[in-house]
């Protein structure tokens, strides 16, 4: 599991792998410049700026949104492609959230839809850095987190028939901040270690201990194959919190490898 620049073709929920992107100026949606930059080892996050009130959300289960974490999404229904067209021509901000029932997001098992499933109460905006277009009409799109929020209500869909919520942000104005940190300690990279020889994971500890731990905890968090209600542990926890949670979850794992794929905390 190496640090590096996302690449957008890379299969979707692939869980093997966390992405730190240099950040470009914005861009509409296009092919990435020919030179890819250098990898960096440690984010660079966008400036603060004002965040909206009616946020465009992506409800989808399992895909969980940390500030100062990259998560590159394949974009194909056609409201949630036009969910992108309008953040791109405005601030360039989506929120991330997870239908509360597992399974009931974009594409849910057959007998089981729900056109307008319930959302958890907490997501995570992300800004969208990079996007490219496919032949077929998908969008390949990054997002870095920027802040959580809280669900103050859902608002009527848009006009093109994506869903919207009107969002609170004033919880989580220290999100970035509590990003700053030493690198993590001999206990959170030892259970790190194991856990991936216990599931046949390739990690790259060296470049991960440059990291500073809540930049760490965050992308694995995120990257890990946690349950939904795990990942959402981890989203609405502080920092410190979601350490423990984290640590806690890592030995799960290792003890007993079948529980990440859904037991453990989630039960």
């Amino acid at each position: 599991m190496a640090v590096g620049r996302p690449t957008l073709d890379a299969p979707v929920g692939d869980r093997g792998r966390w992405y730190a992107l240099s950040v470009r100026g914005p861009a509409a949606c296009g092919p990435p410049a020919d030179d890819p930059g250098e990898p960096v080892t440690e984010p660079k996050i966008p400036g603060p700026s004002p965040l909206p009130d009616v946020l465009p959300v992506f409800p989808l289960t399992g895909s969980l949104l940390l500030p100062g974490s990259w998560l590159p999404l394949n974009i194909f229904e056609p409201r949630y492609r036009a969910m992108v067209e309008d953040a791109l021509g405005g601030g360039r901000v989506i929120g991330m959230i997870q239908p509360l029932v597992p399974r009931q997001d974009n594409r849910p098992e057959p007998g089981a839809e729900r056109e307008i499933p319930e959302l958890y109460r907490v997501g995570c905006v992300g800004r969208i850095e990079e996007c490219k277009p496919t032949p077929d009409g998908r969008y390949l799109i990054a997002l870095v987190g920027l802040r959580r929020f809280r669900v103050r209500h859902e608002m009527p869909l848009s006009e093109r028939g994506y869903r919207q919520v009107q969002a609170d942000y004033d919880e989580y104005t220290d999100d970035l901040s509590s990003l700053i940190g030493e690198p993590a300690d001999g206990e959170l990279v030892a259970a790190l270690e194991a856990y991936a020889r216990g599931h046949q994971l390739e990690i790259d500890l060296e470049r991960l201990r440059e990291l500073p731990e809540p930049i760490l905890v965050n992308g694995l968090a995120m990257a890990l194959p946690f349950a939904p209600a795990e990942k959402q542990a981890l989203l609405e926890a502080d920092a410190e919190q979601r350490r423990r949670i984290f640590l806690a979850l890592l030995r799960m794992g290792t003890d007993d490898p079948g529980s990440a794929d859904g037991s453990g905390l989630a039960n």
